[in-house]
């Protein structure tokens, strides 16, 4: 145990050597026999009865003799033991660790082990035995990432952290949170000796998987069940799924086989993509999510992947499944260069057709390397040279494709990558490992790839249009920023290849539907595998669904980025301040670099709101997921939409028993609602309202029904390729607007919570009638003001029902006060909608309106400010119509409006005095406009004073 916690204290990062730590506890050895009774308190389950008060009095006989250690640096060991047996919540060590088991585990709480390097999972899993070393860290409850084999003995939880961390982000957009396994075998035979050398990693990871189950709760007949003979000084903790990864790609059907033998609930969906799940490569998901990515920033650039031609140049070859499923989206591509491990392959001016036809026989090739390329198909100048080349000639043609000065020459194969890489052409599609674009105020230390130090480049050097990032950490993040800023289209990873952690979710979710069936006795295990493949089609488009909507997230933001850039800066001191984001860590800019953006005309770039996309979805995920929103009955229909067709006809009953039914539901929504509404909408409107994101997310919902967005959604989708992208980002826009102003209207006038149902039946068919009747009932400065926009949404060709959709919607901010004082007077929709927008015509509401809306909003002050003005608007001119319903006779709103001027002139003359005043000075601020809107509320006032 003991030299458990030295192996473990090494990989944390303590500066003592293990020969250090084993000859402190020697030398104390009274409070080294302290520190084995605490453990032995703590864990033994023969010693439970009485554990607490044994254990706390252990702890202050320790204290006491701590105190009289004379070495600082002993005292900081033997302290950080007292820590980590502290934090330690379970382990193996009396169910049979070194004697039924080659082991030992410890389950550890991060957030209490000493000095642990930032940031901290929730859980982290340590396994210690002397053929091998593994580390499993999680970061929520319900988490999921891949184990890998490791060959960084000496630091591999360094190594592991980034990942997890990475994966975090990564897994933003589905159910669970991000994680991250490694082990390092310690006894490897000769390379030489293949079968021997293989059999001992597998024998590692069987090992490691057995540790991790060893401490794992398990369900049994729906009850959680604890782990025999291991201690629990934590809840409840059933949730342990893992995914293939580096040096485990084929191992998946082996954890599901010892799950399985272990009666673990989750069976084979324990470790995804197993046989019996869904093929990554054959499905091509990985790629076509990220080409998803790729096809919209060709689309802003006005290109059609599908139907022009562009040049490539790429990392990986046409065996493997990112490279090679990438390069067999589109027969337009143009290969002009690629690298791997192995080769260098060039072809100067590739043929479309021919090249596309040469890469899908590589593809179908058992396997296949660039140097089974058919030479008579690269074009004159092109060819394919080993990497172990001393040097490889470059034709003419080969310097022109690559932009290289200077004619023909010779480059080694290292600088030839350099030059593929540095290539101006429209896309680099990066399927390969390896590190190769950096910052250029990085220097290679700080990129951690030693095995690219050669090679790679710096941003400034990027030359593409576009970056395609199938594969991980092609560019560091500070390269991607970089790259950014000077024009170039990129996100990032954890965006662009989400598609495969995505597909590996849905698979485990609909197994554990399915599971139940199965052992219910509905269901048989073949049939259920069949049911599993026949929805694979359905199950990659829910999942490429999640790459469309992320990238116009991001289209979006990047539409804003100046103007709301004082919103952002903001945003990001929240999360700092909420410790949901370390800038450093993070690469997120510090408030001074902001500050230069902002006096530079420039905004956050679209890696960086990437990130904030995906710190945005974890903590909306959290918060939504602790309160009651996820068990609302409306919300039922989330969750059966999550599931792929089949599974809802037969299962949909079902499905509220599912174990993570609150966390699909959950990611379903915070999902959507983050990608319709922008990152910061429920910052801003918690800025506003002081709601909480559950209520601000109960609140969408409401107006998201009422106003049947999805529909508008599904006619702006339809657009693709038929419209610019700009029109369709800036129709994105409208529809946030009015989602936004009718979730504030619902924050500000109904008592939170409220049920969401009964909300969206209130409003429902008024809404309705009043939209109906639009643009017949606008008049005067609003019905101009929409014919203007319909006629602009026209002009870039939106069709003529979208165009008079968007064009009424800033008229229907006002539908949720038409349809309250409606039903408060007992008049139709129709007939309030009609008053409302006649008076707003009379008395030069809408023109101030429109004055308020124009007010400058550089900081938070000027925001809420011009936010305050515009709401006292709205609601004396709602307490306007009010009166006006209420004190005059039915019939044509003009009647109706004379009759109520002439009861009310006095005030009417006195507000319209005041308003002329203000036009006349042409001058419309804060100030000035705050004088209008009293003046208005002042009528208002008057107005229903008794006669």
């Amino acid at each position: 145990m003991l030299r458990a916690y030295a192996k473990y204290l090494r990989q944390a990062g303590i500066t003592f050597s293990q020969d250090y730590i084993e000859q402190v506890l020697r030398s104390n050895p009274t409070v080294t026999r302290l520190l084995v009774r605490l453990f032995e308190s703590r864990f033994d389950p023969a010693h439970q009865l009485g554990g607490r008060e044994r254990s706390e009095a252990l702890a202050e006989e320790i204290r006491g003799e701590l105190d009289e250690v004379a070495s600082l640096d002993e005292d900081r060991i033997l302290r950080t033991y007292w820590g980590l047996i502290a934090a330690t919540l379970r382990t193996n060590y009396f169910a049979g660790a070194f004697i039924q088991v080659p082991y030992l585990v410890v389950k550890l709480d991060a957030a209490r082990v000493p000095d642990l390097p930032a940031p901290r999972p929730v859980f982290e899993l340590f396994v210690y035995s002397p053929r091998f070393e593994g580390v499993h860290l999680r970061f929520a409850h319900v988490a999921r990432g891949g184990l890998r084999w490791s060959d960084r003995r000496e630091d591999f939880r360094t190594e592991i952290l980034g990942l997890a961390k990475a994966q975090e982000v990564k897994n933003a957009v589905i159910v669970p949170s991000g994680a991250k396994g490694g082990f390092v075998c310690k006894r490897l035979p000769d390379p030489a000796d293949r079968e021997a050398y293989q059999g001992e990693v597998l024998a590692c990871y069987r090992m490691f998987i057995s540790a991790m189950l060893d401490v794992t709760d398990n369900l049994e007949a729906g009850r959680v069940t604890g782990p025999p003979r291991v201690v629990r000084h934590d809840g409840d903790d059933p949730y342990l799924v893992v995914a293939a990864d580096k040096g485990t790609a084929t191992f998946s059907d082996t954890a599901n086989e010892i799950a399985t033998s272990r009666g673990f609930w989750l069976g084979d969906a324990f470790a995804s993509g197993g046989s019996e799940g869904y093929d990554h490569k054959k499905m091509a998901i990985t790629a076509r999510g990220a080409w998803e990515s790729v096809r919209f920033h060709f689309q802003t650039l006005g290109v059609n992947v599908d139907t022009d031609d562009f040049t490539v140049t790429g990392v990986g070859d046409m065996s493997g499944d990112v490279f090679g499923n990438g390069m067999l989206l589109s027969p337009h591509i143009r290969m002009v260069a690629a690298f791997d491990h192995r080769h260098v392959f060039v072809d100067p001016d590739p043929d479309p057709a021919a090249s596309f036809a040469e890469r899908q026989r590589l593809f179908d090739l058992p396997r296949s390397s660039w140097a089974d390329y058919d030479r008579a198909l690269i074009s004159p100048g092109g060819g394919v040279w080993p990497r172990s080349a001393k040097s490889v000639p470059v034709s003419p043609q080969a310097a022109a494709a690559l932009g290289l000065e200077g004619g023909s020459r010779a480059l080694s194969p290292d600088q030839l990558i350099s030059a593929i890489l540095a290539a101006p052409v429209d896309l680099w599609w990066n399927g390969g490992i390896g590190t190769y674009v950096k910052a250029t105020t990085q220097s290679s230390a700080d990129v951690g790839d030693r095995a690219n130090d050669g090679l790679r480049i710096d941003a400034a050097q990027l030359r593409v249009k576009v970056v395609g990032e199938g594969g991980n950490l092609g560019l560091t993040q500070e390269a991607r920023i970089e790259y950014a800023l000077g024009g170039g289209l990129v996100n990032t990873d954890s965006i662009d290849n989400s598609a495969g952690v995505d597909t590996s979710d849905h698979e485990v979710n609909i197994k554990i539907l399915l599971d139940r069936e199965v052992h219910d006795g509905t269901l048989t295990e073949p049939d259920r595998n069949v049911l599993l493949h026949e929805m694979t089609d359905e199950v990659g488009a829910l999942v490429l669904a999640h790459n469309y909507q992320q990238n116009r997230a991001l289209a979006a933001s990047r539409a804003q980025d100046v103007a709301m850039l004082h919103v952002h800066g903001r945003y990001i001191r929240k999360l700092e301040r909420d410790r949901r984001i370390r800038r450093r860590l993070d690469v997120l800019p510090g408030d001074r670099e902001i500050a230069e953006r902002r006096s530079a005309g420039t905004g956050l770039t679209v890696p960086e709101f990437a990130v904030l996309l995906a710190h945005t979805k974890i903590a909306s995920t959290q918060e939504v997921l602790a309160s009651e929103l996820p068990d609302d009955p409306y919300l039922q229909r989330v969750l059966v939409d999550y599931f792929p067709t089949p599974l809802r006809e037969r299962y949909a009953a079902r499905m509220r028993d599912h174990r993570l039914h609150r966390e699909i539901i959950t990611t379903v929504v915070v999902n959507d609602m983050v990608d319709r509404s922008g990152i910061t909408f429920t910052f801003r409107l918690n800025e506003e309202t002081g709601a909480s994101v559950p209520e601000i997310t109960a609140a969408w919902l409401v107006a998201r029904a009422v106003f049947d967005l999805g529909g508008f959604w599904d006619q702006l989708e339809a657009l693709d390729g038929q419209v610019e992208s700009s029109a369709q980002i800036a129709a994105l826009l409208e529809g946030r607007k009015l989602v936004e102003r009718a979730a504030r209207w619902l924050l500000h006038n109904r008592r939170p919570p409220f049920e969401i149902q009964p909300s969206i039946d209130y409003f429902d068919s008024g809404v309705l009638a009043v939209g109906r009747e639009l643009p017949g009932l606008l008049a005067g400065r609003d019905l101009a003001g929409y014919n203007d926009r319909r006629e602009q949404y026209l002009g870039r060709g939106v069709p003529g029902p979208l165009a008079s959709r968007l064009a009424a919607m800033v008229p229907a901010y006002a539908a949720f006060d038409i349809v309250d004082i409606a039903r408060g007077t007992g008049r139709p929709a129709s007939e309030t909608a009609a008053v409302y927008f006649k008076l707003a015509d009379e008395l030069q509401i809408a023109r101030l309106r429109d004055m308020v809306t124009a007010l400058p909003r550089q900081d938070r002050w000027s925001t809420m400010a011009r936010g305050a003005i515009r709401d006292d608007l709205y609601a004396a001119h709602a307490a306007l119509v009010r009166d006006v319903l209420t004190v005059t006779e039915p019939g044509p709103p003009e009647e109706r409006l004379a009759a109520w001027e002439e009861r009310n002139s006095s005030a009417v003359r006195r507000a319209a005095q005041t308003l002329t005043e203000i036009w006349e000075s042409n001058d419309f601020n804060v100030a000035t406009l705050s004088v209008a809107v009293r003046a208005i509320r002042s009528l208002a006032a008057a107005s229903g004073l008794p006669a």
